[in-house]
């Protein structure tokens, strides 16, 4: 059986709403394609809608409706890029501890953030 890490969560859930995911070392496989395809899709999507969000906040005529309408839509939005960004999080490479010794954890001092 193949491990959790080993697995990608597809940017879809299954008929009874549970995660779908891929298990295939074949990254240029049809399904990843498809996956990664539709992330692209879905966060441009959540782009859009954010653009749309700061238009009808910044109207004073904006109803109660249609606020109600676009917090259903931003809700999705957000659960489709929080999908996307674990997905990707899960298949990035896990560190591998320094051969060198020392600390793996360096740190800038304040003045290199301006």
């Amino acid at each position: 059986m193949t491990a959790i890490s080993e697995l990608r969560l597809l940017p879809w859930s299954g008929p009874d709403g549970k995660p779908c995911y891929l298990s295939t070392d074949d990254d240029s496989s049809h399904l990843s394609r498809l996956a990664d395809n539709t992330e692209a899709l879905q966060l441009g999507l959540a782009d859009d809608l954010m653009r749309h969000a700061l238009e009808l906040l910044d109207d004073e005529q904006t109803d109660a409706e249609d606020l109600r309408n676009l917090s259903r839509d931003l809700v999705g939005a957000l659960r489709d890029t929080l999908r996307v960004a674990s997905s990707r999080g899960q298949r990035l490479p896990t560190p591998q501890p320094s051969a060198r010794g020392g600390d793996d954890n360096p740190q800038l001092p304040a003045a290199a953030f301006g």
